[in-house]
């Protein structure tokens, strides 16, 4: 079985940058996510440059069923997975009210109920061979609540909490679990969630680059939590000691004006 790295939300954004990072480094890699067209090409790209076993896997991974899929695709391409970086998830941003329920819900199940899936699915054979890696990607926004994009916010908190706590659970096991929390990034995400043409979507954002050595780092040395960017830290670690309605009301100002 050929050890390999899973990487979800493979074909935009971060999830780009993950594959060639992780590529560069001697990995193989299964890449996942819903267009085929652009896993193909990525594969294609990687096999070339980097040389390694490259293999692509479109599915809609907001499915209840994506764990046992994606199981079901490792083995059928004779893959096992010593690293998982789940990266795939989108936000959402206007009232609560406004939001179809069928997109917060399929946001949950993207954000948080098949990340949990997949962890569940892949952890118990790094366990069984002391070895292995898990990086969630989080995001700032998981240290404080936030009105006008209420379910991502909640979302990427439900993930730094998951992730800090598996990180415990099997740090003494051989295995490496971190949540990585980007601010603002240069990727598809504003498109997606309607923020992207902002000044917080684009001027502000960091490149994908940095972020993702920051999270390979990270992973790396095993540390449950990495926050990209000086400010970014700053400002996460300054919301414990604001008065957590001062903090919701700062956050709520600036999405309610985002989304306008």
């Amino acid at each position: 079985m050929d050890e390999v790295a899973v990487i979800t939300g493979a074909s935009a954004g971060l999830g780009v940058h993950f594959a060639h990072a992780l590529a560069a480094e001697g990995h193989a890699v299964l890449l996942i996510a819903r267009r085929g067209d652009r896993l193909d090409a990525l594969a294609a790209e990687i096999r070339a440059r980097h040389g390694v076993r490259a293999e692509s896997f479109p599915f809609d991974l907001s499915r209840r069923d994506a764990p046992a899929a994606v199981v079901a695709a490792l083995a059928e391409r004779g893959m096992t997975a010593n690293l998982l970086i789940n990266n795939a998830g989108f936000g959402a941003s206007g009232p609560f009210i406004d939001v179809p329920v069928d997109r917060q819900q399929e946001m949950i199940d993207l954000n948080c109920t098949t990340l949990v899936g997949l962890c569940h699915a892949l952890l118990p054979p790094m366990i069984a061979r002391g070895r292995g890696g898990i990086l969630n990607v989080a995001s700032t926004a998981a240290f404080q609540p936030g009105p006008w994009m209420s379910i991502y916010f909640a979302s990427k908190a439900f993930v730094l909490s998951f992730s800090e706590a598996l990180h415990e659970e099997v740090k003494a096991k051989g295995v490496r679990v971190s949540a990585l929390c980007p601010g603002p990034t240069r990727s598809e995400f504003g498109v997606v969630a309607g923020t992207g043409d902002t000044q917080t979507g684009t001027r502000r954002a960091a490149a994908p680059e940095g972020v993702i050595r920051a999270g390979m780092d990270a992973l790396n040395a095993n540390r449950a939590v990495k926050i990209t960017g000086f400010m970014n830290g700053v400002m996460a670690q300054s919301i414990r000691f604001l008065p957590r309605g001062v903090a919701r009301r700062a956050a709520g100002a600036m999405f309610k004006r985002l989304t306008r």
